[in-house]
């Protein structure tokens, strides 16, 4: 049995959300990264599909971001009309919120459409600790 009361996690589960789960840090740990290239969203103009790849990258000061809720919080994007910078502005503020992390910094890579590649980067919290 886990010790653990995850929402998402060990369950089946058929829909987004965006509830971001947490789990305290392990001892050690200083630098969490994570990264999905299966991020789609919808331009907020033209309703077209893009496709994002997102790196999430965090210093924790007490929580870590469980991954499977991490993956049900990405595919909520899907029907989801925004820019690129938007969603990298909007998941640095959740993740923040969700874990309190000492600094979060998140870059979106939107795939080319149009023969332009877009890369926004955000960062949240202690700005002059982030490397």
């Amino acid at each position: 049995m886990s010790p653990y009361d995850f929402d998402a996690l060990g369950k089946k589960v058929t829909e987004p959300t965006r509830k971001l789960e947490i789990f305290p840090k392990p001892s050690g740990i200083e630098r969490v990264v994570l990264e999905s290239d299966e991020v789609s969203s919808l331009c907020p103009v033209t309703g077209q599909p893009d496709w994002e790849t997102v790196t999430i990258e965090f210093a924790p000061e007490k929580y870590c971001i469980e991954s499977k809720s991490l993956k049900l919080y990405l595919w909520s994007f899907r029907e989801e009309g925004l820019f690129c910078e938007d969603m990298a502005g909007q998941i640095a503020k959740d993740i923040y919120t969700a874990c309190k992390p000492r600094w979060c910094r998140v870059t979106v890579i939107q795939k080319p459409r149009g023969g332009i590649k877009i890369t926004a980067t955000a960062l949240a919290g202690d700005k002059d600790a982030a490397p």
